[in-house]
C-alpha cells in the first residue's frame, strides 16, 4: 500500500547516481574559473532537456549505467509536466574548473541544479543534480493566489513570531481545516517535547517493543523486547516520517495525552481530530473490508468512534487491501484524515519555537531540522529551517519553522487537498520553496 510519507527535496531529484564518478561533488568553497568543457556543457543543458542533444553524447558512460536515458527522458518530462517549458540556464556559480551549481529557468519556476563534468576529453557530463525547485511568482501574495488557483482546495498562512500570538503576514483561507497527511506528526512531537520539559520522561529513555503489529517502517519487523531511544524514534518520525516510529511513540505517549496537546498547541480543528488515529487506524479504516470499517466511521459520532478503536485494533494487517492507493485516487480525503488549518500548524510549530529555546531544546530542534523540506539553496538563506510535511494522494502539506539570519522567527504552512485526483506535488513544492525566499526579512 502507498504509506504517508514526508515531503523532502529527494521528491525532487532529476538525476543521482550512486558512486563517486557519477555523482556531482560537494561544491567547494567559493567561486572558481569554469574551464571550457564546463562552460559548453552547461550552455548545452536545456538544449538536452528539450531533446536537441544526444543523451549519449552528453552523460559519460558511468552516468548512463546508473541512469538509463529512458527513465531520463521520463524524469525530464515530469519536471516539464509540472513546470513548464526548459527556458534557458539564468546564472551560473562554477565551484571548481569542473564543477557548478547554476539555476534553470523554466516557464514556471526556477531549478537549483548541480552539474559536474569530466575533465578529460571527450569532457561528458558525470554528475546532474536537482536539489530544489522554486516557481516563479513576484511576491507573496502571488504564491497565495496561485496556489487559490490550483485545483480542489487549499489553504496558505505566513506568520511573525514573537512573544505573543502569531502575527499574520499573509495567508488565504488561512482557517479552513485541511487534510495534512504525516504533518499530523508534529502533535506527537510536541507531547514528547512537553513531557521531557515536565521531567517525565528524557530523550535518552528507552521503549521496548511489545510485539504490536505496526504500519510500514524502521521497526516493522524488529523483534518483540527490541529497545530504542526516544530520541532515534522521534527523528525518524519527523525527519523520514517513519510511520511504525510514529505509532511506536503515539502508543506509549498515550493517545490521551497527544489529543490534550491539540488544544494546547492551538489547534481550532481539534474536535475534529479526536480520536486522533495512528498511522495503521488510519489504513484500516481505509482498506478492510472495501472500505466498510471508513463508512461505519464516517457516519458515528466521537463516543461511537472511540468505541470503534478496539475492533480496528483486533483486525490484522492482512485484511487490508493490497492494492490501496494503487490507482492514484484520493480516498476519504475529507473524511478519514488528520485535520489542520494552516493557522493551526502555524500556531503548532509556534508552541514547539517556544517550548524547545536554550540549551535543553536543541535535541528537539536538531529533530526538527534534519531534513529542512526545500532545497538547500532556499534553506541557505536562513539560519534555521524546522519542517514536517506530509501527503496522501490528493493531499500535500509543507509546514515551515523559519529563524531569519537576524534572529527572528516566522512560520509557513500551505496545505492542498483535491478530492477528485492526486495533486501535482513538484508544483507544490515550488510554490512554497518559492514562499520560504520571498519570506525573508529585508
Amino acid at each position: 500500500m502507498r504509506s504517508l510519507h514526508c515531503i523532502t527535496v529527494a521528491a525532487l531529484l532529476l538525476v543521482a547516481a550512486p558512486g563517486h564518478a557519477q555523482t556531482a561533488p560537494a561544491p567547494a568553497p567559493g567561486p572558481a574559473q569554469p574551464s571550457p568543457a564546463l562552460s559548453k556543457r552547461v550552455a548545452e543543458l536545456p538544449a538536452l532537456l528539450r531533446g536537441e542533444v544526444a543523451y549519449e553524447d552528453y552523460f559519460a558512460p558511468g552516468f548512463r549505467n546508473a541512469i538509463p536515458k529512458e527513465k531520463f527522458v521520463e524524469v525530464t518530462a515530469q519536471l516539464v509536466a509540472a513546470n513548464g517549458a526548459v527556458q534557458s540556464v539564468e546564472s551560473v556559480t562554477p565551484r571548481t574548473p569542473d564543477t557548478a551549481e547554476l539555476k534553470l529557468g523554466f516557464a514556471n519556476g526556477v531549478a537549483d541544479v548541480a552539474i559536474a563534468v569530466d575533465p578529460a576529453a571527450p569532457n561528458q557530463v558525470t554528475g546532474l543534480r536537482v536539489s530544489g525547485f522554486a516557481a516563479r511568482a513576484a511576491s507573496m501574495d502571488a504564491v497565495a493566489a496561485q496556489l487559490k488557483a490550483l485545483p480542489g482546495t487549499t489553504g496558505f498562512a505566513f506568520a511573525k513570531l514573537g512573544s505573543g500570538a502569531p502575527q499574520l503576514i499573509n495567508a488565504q483561507d488561512a482557517d479552513r481545516p485541511l487534510a495534512i497527511g504525516s504533518a499530523f506528526k508534529l502533535v506527537i512531537l510536541a507531547e514528547l517535547v512537553r513531557s521531557i520539559n515536565a521531567g517525565e520522561r528524557q530523550w535518552s529513555d528507552k521503549v521496548t517493543l511489545d510485539g504490536s503489529p505496526l504500519p510500514g517502517g524502521t521497526y516493522t519487523m524488529m523483534p518483540k523486547g527490541s529497545q530504542f531511544t526516544l530520541r532515534e524514534i522521534a527523528e525518524r518520525m519527523i525527519s523520514i516520517s517513519d510511520n511504525s516510529a510514529t505509532d511506536i511513540l503515539l502508543g506509549y505517549l498515550g493517545r490521551a495525552k497527544v489529543e490534550a496537546m491539540l488544544l494546547v498547541v492551538g489547534v481550532q480543528a481539534a474536535a475534529r481530530n479526536r480520536p486522533y488515529l495512528s498511522t495503521l487506524e488510519m489504513f484500516k479504516l481505509k482498506g478492510v473490508d472495501k472500505g466498510a470499517l471508513g463508512d461505519r466511521w464516517i457516519a458515528a459520532d466521537e463516543a461511537g468512534r472511540r468505541a470503534m478503536l478496539t475492533e480496528l485494533d483486533a483486525r490484522p494487517i492482512a485484511d487490508i487491501d493490497p492494492q490501496l492507493f494503487k490507482d492514484g485516487k484520493p480516498l476519504h480525503i475529507d473524511t478519514i484524515e488528520w485535520f489542520f488549518s494552516a493557522a493551526d500548524l502555524v500556531r503548532t510549530m509556534d508552541w514547539l519555537r517556544r517550548n524547545t529555546e536554550g540549551p535543553s531544546g536543541a535535541e528537539a530542534r536538531a529533530i526538527l531540522s534534519k531534513n529542512p523540506g526545500i532545497g538547500p539553496a532556499a534553506a541557505g538563506h536562513w539560519a534555521w529551517v524546522g519542517y514536517k510535511g506530509g501527503s496522501e494522494t490528493g493531499v500535500m502539506n509543507m509546514t515551515l519553522l523559519l529563524q531569519a539570519k537576524t534572529g527572528d522567527w516566522y512560520a509557513l504552512a500551505g496545505s492542498w487537498n483535491d478530492t477528485a485526483a492526486g495533486v501535482d506535488e513538484a508544483r507544490f513544492i515550488g510554490l512554497m520553496t518559492r514562499a520560504t525566499e520571498l519570506a525573508l526579512p529585508h
